[in-house]
């Protein structure tokens, strides 16, 4: 049986070599920057090395861990609830079209508000706990998985929903079975977006006031005049949104293993 080009070693170095590119980019980055600190003497208070801020991480992994937990916590809940709203929002919009136009301007303000405004007053209504976390991670994810879904909705093709139609398919059975796959592909692109925001509104809504988590670490940080320990700080947030990046992704291609069934592997 001959074997499909794309599963040669030779292909797969070459779709894979996008990754190694970005990841000996990052690599020289870190390098040029840990020699410009060694060679040029400049205090570590003002810009330490990337070897410091390692350090750091290594040092004070304990307290980094137990502040790293709330913040998963707060974007992990916001995020479902994000999730949550933008689904029922997307349902109402598609089975009732004369709300998108009623609707949208209003979602579209709501993402014109700053954040460094509305996070203090949301910590100011809610108090320090978890509600207003959870809301400003809401209110800086929902609106791109909003769109993906409408837009998504409207993907489908007119000629499944006639063919569904011609059968007697009610309205909601034409929605579940070609609208709502039609739009996951758009979800799933909208999910990712909306993933890497999650983690900083959460970073935030600690920053302005909370008990625990990065975003009190690098307050702290910042005050004691630590920038190798917010650095730190701002590494673990940055793997901790690579990390739910990737999972989105691994999700993705479980829910939608049917698109790729025909690929060779």
């Amino acid at each position: 049986m001959a074997h499909s080009p794309s599963g040669t070693p030779a292909a797969r170095l070459i779709q894979g070599l996008p990754a190694i590119l970005s990841v000996l980019t990052a690599l020289t980055a870190l390098c040029v920057w840990e020699l410009y600190v060694r060679l040029s003497g400049i205090p570590a208070l003002v810009l330490p090395a990337p070897s410091r801020v390692a350090e750091q991480i290594v040092v004070n992994r304990a307290m980094l861990w137990a502040n790293t937990l709330p913040t998963l916590q707060a974007t992990l809940t916001g995020f479902a609830f994000s999730v949550s709203v933008a689904l029922a929002l997307s349902l109402l919009i598609d089975f009732t079209p004369k709300l998108r136009r009623a609707l949208f301007p209003v979602f579209v303000i709501s993402q014109t508000l700053p954040l460094v405004a509305i996070a203090p007053l949301v910590v100011l209504w809610f108090g320090f706990g978890l509600t207003p976390k959870i809301l400003l991670v809401a209110l800086v994810t929902f609106f791109p998985m909003l769109v993906a879904l409408v837009d998504g909705y409207d993907s489908t093709e007119p000629d499944i929903e006639a063919l569904l139609g011609s059968m007697g398919a009610s309205r909601w059975s034409i929605f579940r079975r070609a609208r709502f796959p039609s739009a996951m592909p758009y979800f799933f692109a909208g999910l990712r977006i909306s993933i890497t925001y999650a983690v900083v509104a959460a970073i935030f809504a600690e920053y302005v006031g909370a008990r625990a988590g990065l975003g009190i670490v690098i307050l702290n940080a910042k005050n004691s005049f630590r920038p190798d320990l917010m650095l730190a700080a701002v590494v673990i947030s940055s793997l901790l949104t690579l990390l739910l990046f990737g999972a989105t992704a691994l999700l993705q291609r479980l829910v939608l293993g049917w698109r790729h069934a025909g690929t060779a592997p």
